[in-house]
Parts: structure tokens; sequence; C-alpha cells
């Protein structure tokens, strides 16, 4: 037997004791999910299928709004996907959806999986023209959106089939309350083939693009992230992170997939999640950094109000996690943090437990099982496990099916461009470095953003930093330093490059300082550097 299959029975294996391990190979558990997905695929539809048939009466979803069960949920998601068909969607067919975290960001999204849509969720955060951009480019034929998005979708956009899910009808659209109410609750006849994804990417060098994902194929990867992640059926599943965005639509899915309670908001609030924890009992959440920043930001006297004590899995991922933010969050809440290094185009890549973040504070972790990372120069040569700096490429079989306008992630063999370079320690652990097209050239000195960043992060005065490059007659290029301070902090820019000079070259010290009160960030926790650079850059 070849090497290659020898790993891959061994993969498989390790695959199954997972599924054992988390509860996902009771027979009747086996059955009910096996019945589901030879339907529906890996789709919402499919994992909702089996938990309706195996926890009808057990909660699936907690929001503002109070509690549904999985069997409600299955039976609104089915009326709206009737009622969708009466309205002329089928199979194939483009439907945005511009809806916040809530019951109907779960139900409208099941109710499309069900029928075979091609579901393109939109960032809450768009403005009207890119919304028109990317519905235009898509060619969706029907947008369900919050009423809160009203005056944005009925402005531009009378043209399409609108359906507003929180508020009642007007000549213009149609409310999903009023079609639930008259539309038939039986599960619709599964589709020929699933409704595929599409996932914007974040849009913080440039107009988002559509990623089309696939469905899991093989155990492996099913099960690589829950190998690393201690994900457990009935677990409370507290998705903060925008469930639009790769990151927070994953954690939904893990919830339904595994017969999770999924708690939810509209909107983040710090001292809220706190309250949530501690009012559900909430086990995992998922979260973007800048969440574990804002919840320590409310200061001792704040957090002691709540019992966080239930809280075991803290899944994070979407942005750059500071090495120093990191151990703060452990520090407080106890080593419960995991980092996923991901991105819409692969899936997960590496994660970082608490046990690499203690050893190793920054790192991003190590190998997801089931996916390759390697690291190439820019001549094409491996240099993996040489300790230097190299792009990242990673092959999952969770890796994008191209963009929607066409076109995909540059390719060396089966593995994708992250976009991001990076290097591995002697333990196999990877540190990313930044974006492979952040690299600052200054002087003739390359200086990547990332280490600079990490640097100041460190810093007991500093929140956050971001670090751009911006003209320079003499140079070429400088750097140019962001710093939002601590509460009640006080540090002037010579402290801020005295600090640089004291810990890494002379060069890589920033010329520019400005302090801000905040950065700009997108929906996703992203920070928006094209928004910090000057106008004529």
């Amino acid at each position: 037997m070849r090497t290659g299959r020898l790993e891959w029975v061994r993969q498989q294996l390790a695959a199954v004791q997972t599924l054992s391990h988390i509860g996902m190979l009771n027979p009747a558990v086996g059955i009910a999910q096996g019945r589901a997905t030879k339907a529906w695929g890996a789709t919402p539809a499919g994992a909702l299928a089996a938990a309706a048939h195996l926890l009808p009466a057990e909660t699936a979803l907690i929001d503002e709004a109070g509690r549904l069960s999985f069997g409600e949920v299955d039976a609104l998601s089915s009326a709206l996907a009737n009622a969708l068909v009466d309205r002329g969607v089928g199979a194939g067919d483009r439907v945005a959806m511009l809806c916040r975290n809530s019951r109907w960001f779960v139900i409208a999204a099941t109710a499309l999986s069900k029928i075979g849509a091609a579901t393109l969720y939109l960032n809450t955060g768009f403005a009207g023209p890119q919304v028109v951009e990317v519905l235009e480019r898509e060619g969706a034929t029907t947008v369900i959106y919050d009423e809160v998005f009203a005056d944005l979708i009925e402005t531009h956009l009378t043209h399409l089939d609108l359906v507003v899910t929180d508020a009642d009808a007007t000549s213009a659209r149609v409310g999903a309350a009023d079609l639930l109410a008259h539309a038939s609750r039986r599960r619709p006849d599964p589709p020929e083939r699933p409704g595929p994804q599409i996932i914007l990417t974040s849009g913080t060098t440039g107009t988002p693009k559509g990623a089309k994902r696939p469905n899991p194929r093989g155990l492996v990867a099913v099960t690589g992230m829950f190998q690393r992640i201690p994900w457990r059926r009935g677990d409370v599943h507290l998705v903060a992170a925008p469930m639009f965005h790769a990151l927070g639509n994953g954690g939904f899915q893990i919830a339904v997939q595994f017969g999770q309670t999924c708690v939810t908001r509209c909107r983040f609030d710090p001292e809220d999640a706190l309250a949530t924890i501690d009012a559900h009992g909430v086990t995992g959440m998922t979260v973007v950094p800048v969440m574990l920043q804002r919840i320590l930001d409310l200061g001792e006297e704040t957090i002691r109000r709540y019992d966080t004590s239930s809280l075991r899995i803290v899944h994070c991922s979407g942005a750059a996690l500071p090495g120093s933010l990191a151990t703060r969050w452990m520090d407080r809440f106890g080593d419960n943090l995991y980092n996923v290094f991901a991105s819409t185009e692969v899936g997960a890549a590496t994660i970082a437990n608490p046990k690499d973040m203690r050893s190793a504070p920054g790192t991003a972790g190590q190998p997801v099982p089931g996916s390759t990372v390697r690291l190439f120069d820019d001549d094409g040569v491996d240099v993996t496990s040489t300790g230097r700096t190299g792009r990242i490429f990673v092959g999952t079989d969770l890796a994008f099916e191209g963009y929607t306008t066409g076109g995909g992630k540059e390719q060396i063999g089966n593995l994708l461009s992250i976009g991001d370079v990076g290097h591995f320690d002697d333990g196999g652990r990877l540190f990313v470095g930044g974006r492979d097209d952040d690299m600052i050239v200054s002087g003739g000195e390359n200086v990547y953003p990332r280490e600079v960043e990490d640097l100041l992060a460190d810093h007991p005065a500093i929140a956050e930093v971001a670090v751009v490059g911006v003209p320079d007659e003499q140079f070429g290029q400088r750097l140019s330093a962001f710093v939002v301070l601590r509460p009640g902090a006080t540090l002037d820019a010579d402290a801020v490059r005295a600090h640089v000079k004291a810990n890494l070259a002379n060069y890589k010290a920033p010329r520019d300082i400005k302090f801000l009160s905040a950065l700009p960030r997108n929906p996703t926790g992203k920070v928006l550097k094209r928004d910090l650079l000057p106008t004529n850059a």
C-alpha cells in the first residue's frame, strides 16, 4: 500500500474517532444524518432535517425575539421555501440575503437551501452603490432583507422581487410573515443537486468578489476542525460573528449540524455578550478578534458581574489575533481560546489551541487535519522547512470553486494562495507575517506591517494599531502607524518610535504616528487599511 494511501486511511480513522467522541456515531444520529445528507447534501437543509427528526422539541435558536425549536425552524423554513417556489424561485436561481444575525437569517438560509437556490450573502455594512453593483454582477432576482435596510434596498432595487423579513408588506415588497401565514409547512422535495452558497470576500482592498463554496467532500473535510476544537452535540453556541461571512456562517452551520442551541443577536455589544453567556450557560462562541478586545475593554468591574464559567470554547477567526490579546483573554477567561487561520477561498488552514498560544504567542497554529500548508518564495521554491518567510499556499477539501465572475486564486499544484506570507517555527507552528501585497519597501528594505503591529500591540498603553505604507519621495515608501490608546493611557509619537527601535531594526520604525479613537473596520472586524491611506496615495 502506498504511503499516500496509508495516510488517507489514517485520516479517515481519525475522523471516525472524532465523530464518535463528539456523539455523531450514535446509531440514531447516524441514520438520521445519513438520510438527510442523501436527500439534501451537506447543507443547512440537510442538517436541520436530521436535527428536526431527532430533537424536534429541543431549542434550536435563541435571539431577541425568543426561542424556536428545531421542529419550528424546520416548519417555518419549509413554509418560506414553498412560498418562494410559488413566487417563481427555483433551483439554481440566485437569491440575495441582507439579514443580520437572527431567526430570519436562519429561516431564510435554510429555506433557500431546501429549494436548491443559489444563496448570495450580502454584507450588512454595504452602502447602496455596493449592493447594486454586487446584485447586478451576480444576477440576483430576489432579495430577502431586514426592515432596517429598507431604505437602502427599496431606493435602488424595486425592479427585483423584494421580501422583507420583519415588517409588513407594502406596494413595493412582500412580507415574509405574510408568506409564512399562507404557505404549506410540508418540507419540499429535495432539489436534484444542492444549491451553492456564495459568500463575498471581505473586500478590505477592493470590491468584494463572490466565492462559490462547495459542499464538504469526505469525512476529513467535515471533521478536521473538530479534531482540534472540542465542539460537542448539545453545546450552547453563541454566534457573535456576522453570519453573512464565512466565519459566522460556519458557526451557524456547526450549531445546526451538531444539534446545538444557536444563540445570536442582531448586533454585537460586549456587555450583552457577557450577559448572554451568563443567562444561557453558553459553552462556546464564535467571534472575530476585535470582539474579544471590546469585552476586555469593559474592565474588570463590569466583567465580574457575569458568570462566564460555562464557556469552554472561544472560536476566533476572521482577522489577525495579536499574541498579547490572546494572552490577556486566556489570563482572564481561562484557556478556552482557539484561533483559526482561514480564508473564504480555502476554508480553515491552521488552528492554534491554547497550548500553542501559551507556548508561542502570536502563532496561527498547526495545519488542520486534512489540510496541506506549504510556503513558497517568489520564484516558486518550497521554503516550508527552512524557517524562511514565504507565500502561504493551502490545499483542503473545502477550497472554493472559483469566483462567480470567473478566475480564482493563484495555484501551485493543487494548492491555492491564501494571500499571506508567513513562516513555520521549529515546533511546526505557523506565524503569519501579513498580506503578501502589504509588504512595504522603504529605502530598499522590505517591511511586513504585521511584525510592527504585533510589537506595538504588546505595548501596555496601546489597544490596537495598524501600519501602512505611504508614498515618500526619498525612500519610495515610509511606514505610517495609526494607534488607538487604552482608556486613560498616555503616549506620544516619540515613545512609539523608540519602542519599535528598541526591539526591531531602525528602518522598521514608523516615521508617521497618528492617534485615533478607533480603527476603521468592516463588519467582520478586519481593519480597512485603504481608509487610512492618504487620498492621493
